[in-house]
């Protein structure tokens, strides 16, 4: 199943995307369907109607104002040698403000005070019940669904102090989406194939078995820290193939294209657009 917030013209809605439309769900919000599913996956699943054809609404990002935006860094071989880094043997986590979340076509504003802004392709875990030390047995059914994602970075501001979170945390830097494509629906995530492209050209092209620390590493230790509620989500990891590893270094400019591809999640695709 694969569950839409969008706009028609209205007030924010959610509901099941089927082909080139939308079956509106009579539910205030993404965060309240996820954190009311045992009860309400029944009356979702038999849901028929009203529709609205796809191509007439504005996709939001599936979740308004995620809790918390967590993030690992360092998670692809490739990525981790093109920056010059040593493998890591602990997880590097980092935040995104819940300010960043920004809809799947929605621009992507690259900040007057920043010069040097990237595209990062990963897929991104949607938390559905969470909980607190989640073992890694138990992670996949922590799990609520699956997005595309971009964790658009100002390296420039990520470069200049020890910490990531501002470099990070720009508004319009974690587009996510298009919707989400249920965990029931994806079954195992770590055979996907994802890319970059940048004005029609492939930056980034890997496949999530590659991950140094999977989907289930990652659950079991962030949440040793922090307790994962409804919405939350997970940013995995990017593969190699960054702006900023090439020679020279190639940074997102104004106009450009930038667009996010999972296999079986769909696509983000946002023009970059310089602050004023």
């Amino acid at each position: 199943m694969k569950l839409a917030a969008f706009s028609a013209g209205g007030k924010p809605e959610i509901g099941i995307v089927e082909q080139d439309s939308i079956i509106r769900l009579p539910i205030g919000s993404m965060v309240e369907l996820i954190a009311r599913w045992g009860e309400l996956e029944g009356e979702v699943r038999r849901a028929s109607g009203p529709r609205v054809a796809l191509k007439d609404v504005r996709l939001l990002p599936p979740v308004s104002r995620p809790g918390k935006i967590m993030a690992i860094g360092l998670n692809y071989a490739d990525h981790i040698k093109e920056t010059g880094a040593k493998l890591p043997t602990e997880q590097v986590w980092f935040c995104k403000q819940p300010t960043a979340a920004n809809g799947p076509y929605d621009p992507i504003v690259l900040p007057k005070v920043s010069t040097e802004v990237d595209y990062e392709a990963e897929l991104v875990v949607v938390i559905g019940k969470g909980g607190r030390y989640i073992s890694r047995q138990d992670a996949a059914a922590a799990v609520f669904g699956y997005c595309c994602g971009n964790d658009v970075s100002a390296r420039d501001w990520q470069r200049a102090t020890p910490q990531w979170v501002l470099g990070k945390s720009f508004d319009t830097h974690a587009p996510f989406g298009p919707w989400i494509t249920t965990a029931d629906e994806l079954g195992d995530p770590h055979n996907l194939a994802l890319r970059s492209l940048v004005n029609d050209r492939v930056r980034q092209e890997s496949n999530t078995r590659h991950f140094v620390f999977n989907v289930w590493d990652q659950i079991e230790h962030v949440s040793k820290v922090m307790t994962l509620e409804p919405g939350d989500l997970i940013f995995t990891g990017t593969p190699g193939g960054v702006g900023m590893a090439m020679t020279p270094p190639c940074y997102l400019q104004d106009g450009d294209r930038v667009r996010i591809e999972i296999d079986r999640l769909g696509a983000l695709e946002a023009i970059c657009r310089r602050e004023d």
